[in-house]
């Protein structure tokens, strides 16, 4: 189903409770599972993703476990499988098939996991059988430029190895604040380790169940900044987030500062204003925050910034290839999207990618790629100019309530069928 969603009056006030986030949630419930005893958690994500993630945790029995388009379930739930007795196929959606997995297969094969490709090699699905002899190897390289998921995912049992566990990573790290968040969180339940240059190390020791609250998501809090920075005026406050955060998207209040966006630390909220700022440029590297980069580069478009952005190099291999999808959706906009030439990476071997031009047009139809963020990166655009977002249930991966929460801010929100539109109830 698609939707239109519009804007007549372009200055923005509202109160918006968030969702827990997804990405502490998902690691939380991982650590559950390798706990002896449960423990409570309060505020749970209520993303697709979670709840999946959830879902597949509580049925100890399954032979078959379904991970559909959760990146991170799917990557977890190899490295948990990797550790329990029986024979387990690890499968997921079309989309899912096509990312790739074998530098987790392998790292966990060293560990002495039993792990075979079902389809094509380096790829989902998995047939994941009883360990050999988990745990004969206590150290292992990994290519430091890839996925946190899959450094997350062997952190997150290293513990319950008989030895510990200890992480090489080789070259530039990407993504710090996730592989920190984990091992943040694994602190929290009791884990010491320690962490010298690219040496992560892990004595074998045991998880001690604590209840926790889940912080609210900053990743979905981006989508408000993009929001006040295109509007006229903003006054928008986001309950259940703080300045201190283990979550690396907090890094969106420094960046959206740049963009006209002020920051009011609360209690147990933030506050968005517009400031009188008027940037006409904005460069950055995506590299520890990648989750960021569609809603910034779509907010420069409509904000017609001059843009030049780095550390985009994951997000071909997310839930769609996202420079590709950026690239053709901002130029219905009349935005410019590209690759700039080898020649200005020389010095730095960086990509480097630079955005231009003004969003604009009369009513523009998005596609979202199956991809969550492309949905709502591209919403705040409607203050520009009325969208069509096709496939809108795709924000149930990791914020369900996205729609509802934009009405509350005075978004009107429309289905659409066969040309033809209704109010959706409550718009």
């Amino acid at each position: 189903m698609a939707i239109r969603i519009s804007r007549s009056k372009k200055s923005v006030e509202g109160d918006i409770r968030l969702a827990g986030s997804k990405s502490i949630s998902n690691r939380v419930l991982i650590i559950r599972a390798l706990c002896d005893s449960d423990f409570d958690i309060s505020g749970l994500a209520s993303s697709h993703d979670t709840q999946l993630m959830q879902s597949l945790l509580a049925d100890a029995d399954a032979d078959v476990y379904d991970a559909g388009p959760a990146g991170t379930t799917f990557r977890f739930l190899t490295a948990y499988l990797a550790l329990k007795e029986g024979t387990q196929v690890l499968t997921g959606s079309e989309r899912m098939k096509k990312r790739p997995i074998k530098v987790l297969v392998e790292a966990l094969t060293k560990l002495g996991a039993h792990i075979e490709y079902i389809g094509e090699e380096g790829y989902p699905p998995l047939k994941i059988h009883s360990p050999k002899a988990i745990g004969n190897v206590k150290k292992i390289t990994l290519p430091a430029d890839i996925s946190s998921q899959y450094i997350s995912a062997l952190l997150m049992i290293a513990p319950t190895l008989p030895d510990g566990l200890e992480i090489e990573l080789d070259g530039e790290i990407v993504s710090i604040p996730y592989i920190l968040m984990t091992l943040n969180i694994m602190a929290y339940f009791g884990i010491e380790f320690k962490w010298e240059d690219n040496l992560i190390s892990i004595a074998a020791q045991k998880y001690i169940p604590r209840p926790f609250t889940i912080e609210a998501d900053w990743s979905a809090a981006s989508y408000y900044y993009s929001i006040a920075a295109l509007a006229d005026q903003a006054d928008i406050r986001l309950r259940g987030l703080f300045k201190e955060s283990t979550q690396g998207d907090s890094a969106i209040a420094e960046i959206m500062k740049k963009l006209g966006v002020s920051t009011i630390y609360e209690k147990d909220a933030i506050r968005l204003q517009k400031t009188p700022e008027s940037p006409k440029v904005l460069e950055y590297d995506f590299i520890k925050c990648p989750d960021l980069a569609q809603t910034v580069i779509a907010c420069c478009g409509g904000l017609g910034l001059h843009g030049v952005f780095t550390g985009l190099q994951t997000l071909r291999i997310k839930e769609t290839d996202r420079i590709a999808a950026l690239q053709k959706e901002l130029k219905k906009g009349k935005v410019s999207f590209v690759q700039l030439p080898a020649k200005f990476s020389s010095r730095s071997g960086k990509e480097y990618h630079m955005i231009d031009n003004s969003f604009e047009g009369d009513e523009i139809s998005i596609k979202t790629y199956e991809d969550h963020r492309m949905a709502m990166a591209f919403a705040p655009l409607s203050l520009k100019v009325p969208l069509v977002i096709e496939e809108e249930m795709v924000v149930n991966k990791s914020y369900p309530e996205f729609w509802e929460d934009l009405k509350k801010l005075g978004f009107k929100i429309e289905v659409v069928n066969e040309n033809l539109s209704h109010p959706v109830e409550g718009s």
